[in-house]
């Protein structure tokens, strides 16, 4: 049965804390993969980077099947990561999405230095022009919390499933950013 927004987000806040903590609980012992056989029910979405350094099951001390999770470069709102966030709003019920930049992105840093780096990460880095277009700086950080902020009016945008949920009241959607640094999440 899924949480509400306001709960999942509480739960993000706490796990994130008990990350910085070092007091995370992540689990994966055999009654949690059993628990899961017939199903999942997610209190969370995360739009995360592809970025080795960013594992938000970690970041956010959730256990399998706590958060659905999808991975790409630069956090972006691409036809697949959309048609995987409609899937768990709709049949799963999740009522709550975090798009998580972090700090030092490559992808970023690929898209503000331009130049041709072949036909698909050109295209990945097209995602990115939006928020470098819509930033006050050209620092890396900066371009990474607007891209954020940039890929969630994306989703709305782009999904009528996603803006939908929105506008019923159901669901919330929270730009966020990882400081490596650190561990924290700022939600933005």
């Amino acid at each position: 049965m899924s949480i509400a927004a306001k709960q999942a987000l509480d739960k993000i806040k706490t796990g994130n804390q008990q990350y910085v903590q070092d007091k995370e609980h992540v689990g994966t012992e055999k009654k949690i993969r059993e628990s899961l056989i017939t199903g999942q029910d997610p209190y969370a979405i995360i739009l995360s980077c592809a970025d080795s350094r960013v594992v938000p099951e970690s970041i956010f001390d959730a256990n399998a099947g706590e958060l659905f999770v999808l991975r790409v470069a630069g956090n972006i709102a691409n036809t697949s990561t959309i048609a995987s966030i409609e899937y768990a709003v709709a049949h799963l019920g999740t009522k709550l999405i975090i798009v998580l930049g972090h700090e030092s992105c490559g992808a970023v840093t690929a898209a503000l230095a331009g130049g041709d780096n072949g036909y698909n990460l050109n295209h990945l880095c097209s995602h990115i022009v939006p928020a470098i277009a819509a930033s006050e700086s050209n620092e890396v950080n900066d371009v990474v919390r607007m891209n954020a902020k940039v890929t969630c009016k994306d989703l709305v945008g782009r999904s009528e499933i996603i803006s939908n949920a929105v506008n019923d009241g159901g669901l919330e959607i929270v730009p966020a950013f990882y400081n490596l640094s650190n561990g924290e999440v700022d939600l933005l």
